[in-house]
């Protein structure tokens, strides 16, 4: 997937997710599913996500390649790391991410705040991407997934995408 593509897949990921959330009666967002996150936490989780990526993405280049060096492999597809994912998903069944563990139960009154502050992180990673970064940094940059192992930038854009659908999917079928 091209540079210029992933801003334009971020953008409709992050539009349905905000779109639905807007829809949802305000009962729901501090309930979840017997043993789920609530729709908040979710939304929490997936700030977690892109917040410290896009903090990474402003970074000068060479810290990045100093602290984390350089991609040994071609760059995947989208599908083929939505298959990895999706796989490493499985293996990891029932484990949650240190940064996710105990997350608190975010209140109907920071809702609004929440989505803003998502729709603001989804814009900075559509810019980065699109304009601060090229092809060839994309590429060949490394940065670690806590699920995934070391990822190109690109690959990571792109799960994030991937992220915030998976996510919708679920809010969707059970919440």
């Amino acid at each position: 997937m091209d540079r210029e593509h992933i801003p334009e897949l971020l953008e409709e990921k992050y539009q349905t997710l905000i779109k639905w959330l807007e829809q949802q009666p305000v009962d729901r967002w501090e309930t979840g599913p017997e043993g789920k996150w609530t729709t908040g936490q979710v939304v929490l989780h997936l700030l977690q996500s892109i917040t410290p990526l896009n903090t990474t993405m402003s970074l000068p280049k060479f810290i990045l390649k100093y602290k984390y060096g350089i991609t040994n492999r071609e760059v995947r597809d989208y599908d083929a790391v939505v298959k990895r994912y999706q796989e490493r998903l499985k293996e990891a069944s029932g484990i949650t991410f240190r940064g996710s563990r105990n997350m608190k139960v975010p209140k109907l009154k920071e809702k609004s705040y929440l989505l803003n502050r998502l729709q603001v992180e989804s814009k900075k990673l559509q810019y980065k991407t699109e304009k601060r970064w090229t092809d060839a940094q994309l590429d060949s940059l490394i940065l670690p997934h806590p699920l995934m192992g070391k990822m190109p930038i690109r690959e990571i854009v792109m799960w994030s995408a991937y992220h915030v659908e998976h996510h919708t999917k679920q809010l969707m079928e059970k919440y």
